[in-house]
């Protein structure tokens, strides 16, 4: 039999094993993964990088949603408000054709749907986060005074409409061009309120404009049905998504998360070790370094 007459190259190489375990081993226990390094499982760590960049992705279209959500429940609410304010011009077109409404009553009534007039004109120039809502895709108010046009309301956005990317290949619109919802063919907001005013001054067509406003109280409240629906879908997928994030990381979990009780019993299996390789360092020279280390 062959005995080794130098046998400190094993033991320090055992003893940096040793050390490395348990190194590992706390790593392990700080962090309650088994894969801190790609080194630690290549095939895991490749999977995990997968279950992140989904995560991400979802984590991107969640930040995407949540960005127009606030937008389209500002615009329902601006439109829900303008429907109340046209009821309110009908009922006081109404109130202003009774054969018992007096000149100066009619005057007042007048006056009254004019300043229904510039708290509709105010609601259709809502500006969200620096944005006007219902311009299009323009920059500029939507809606401005001009004597020169028979409302006296001119519109000056586009037609353009905005979308958002809230899932693969899925996206939403988020906005109608005010010319859509304000001044449609037949049913002009600023038009038909003008109208009911001049109506009243000169108490003739009252009941032929209180028409003309129900008809742009109608086409307001079927446009507003757009943004519900918006709101329904993206509120409906920020529940996929979020739902989707959960899924990821209990995936995640279930590659990486360490088993605490073996990991546990890893570190006292190192550090026995680790102990028992000084013991036996400090025994082959006891003017070793290590005699200091235990």
């Amino acid at each position: 039999m062959r005995v080794n007459p130098n046998v400190m190259p094993d033991l320090l190489a055992a003893l940096e094993q040793s050390q490395e375990q348990q190194q590992n081993a706390l790593l392990e226990l700080a962090s309650s993964r088994r894969i801190n390094q790609p080194s630690d499982d290549p095939g895991g760590a490749a999977l995990l990088a997968q279950i992140r960049d989904q995560s991400s992705l979802a984590d991107s279209f969640l930040r995407s949603a949540g960005s127009v959500s606030g937008q389209l429940q500002m615009a329902d609410s601006a439109l829900s408000s303008v429907v109340e304010t046209l009821q309110r011009a009908i009922s006081l077109g109404i109130e202003g054709g009774t054969s018992t409404a007096s000149d100066s009553d009619r005057a007042a009534i007048a006056n009254e749907v004019s300043g229904l007039r510039d708290q509709m004109v105010s609601l259709a120039n809502l500006s969200y986060q620096g944005r006007y809502v219902f311009a299009g895709t323009a920059v500029a108010q939507p809606f401005v005074l001009d004597p020169n046009v028979a409302s006296g309301i001119r519109y000056t956005g586009n037609a353009g409409v905005n979308s958002v990317e809230i899932g693969n290949g899925f996206r939403v619109q988020v906005n109608q061009p005010g010319s859509e919802i304000f001044n449609a063919a037949g049913a002009d907001v600023f038009q038909a309120i003008q109208d009911l005013s001049t109506a009243l001054q000169t108490n003739t067509g009252i009941d032929n404009a209180v028409i003309a406003v129900r008809k742009a109280f109608d086409c307001v409240t079927q446009k507003r049905v757009f943004y519900g629906n918006s709101i329904q879908q993206i509120e409906s997928q920020k529940n996929y998504l979020n739902s989707a994030k959960l899924q990821l990381g209990q995936q995640e979990n279930t590659v990486a998360a360490a088993d605490m009780m073996a990991v546990a019993s890893h570190l006292i299996n190192a550090q026995n070790a680790r102990n028992a390789t000084l013991a036996a360092i400090g025994k082959t020279s006891q003017l070793s370094l290590f005699d200091y280390l235990r």
